[in-house]
């Protein structure tokens, strides 16, 4: 099954050995993104402004994948504080319609270049 590499300058370049998001077939496998403003690099600040900016860095990777969040079927959401998952919800909400996907979100010690959290999903389209 072919793949093909998904990649967009709405998003931050990827910073690692990895590509923004790959799609096979249907579905498309969106890597983590953590609050970089794509046209800076760096990471914004405060929790909420980190939470607005990963969503809206996977909903630019979505839709250059041809879908929208509308399409996700699984999140992953990463806190280095676990007392921020009420924020998360609340601004996750703005992102994403109902029915909701499927979430899971996992306390972590450290994200890297010192963010608070990072979140990746799973589209399914058409």
């Amino acid at each position: 099954m072919a793949k093909t590499i998904i990649s967009t300058p709405h998003a931050p370049a990827a910073i690692g050995t990895y590509s923004q998001a790959v799609r096979c077939a249907d579905t498309v496998y969106c890597a983590g993104q953590i609050g970089l403003d794509p046209a800076t690099m760096q990471v914004v600040d405060g929790i909420e402004a980190q939470i607005h900016r990963v969503f809206a860095n996977l909903k630019a990777v979505a839709d250059a994948a041809g879908g929208s969040l509308a399409d996700a079927v699984k999140v992953t959401v990463y806190l280095v504080d676990l007392g921020n998952f009420a924020k998360v919800n609340e601004i996750m909400a703005q992102y994403f319609p109902q029915p909701y996907p499927s979430r899971a979100a996992v306390g972590v010690a450290s994200l890297p270049r010192g963010a608070l959290v990072e979140a990746d999903l799973v589209l399914v389209l058409g």
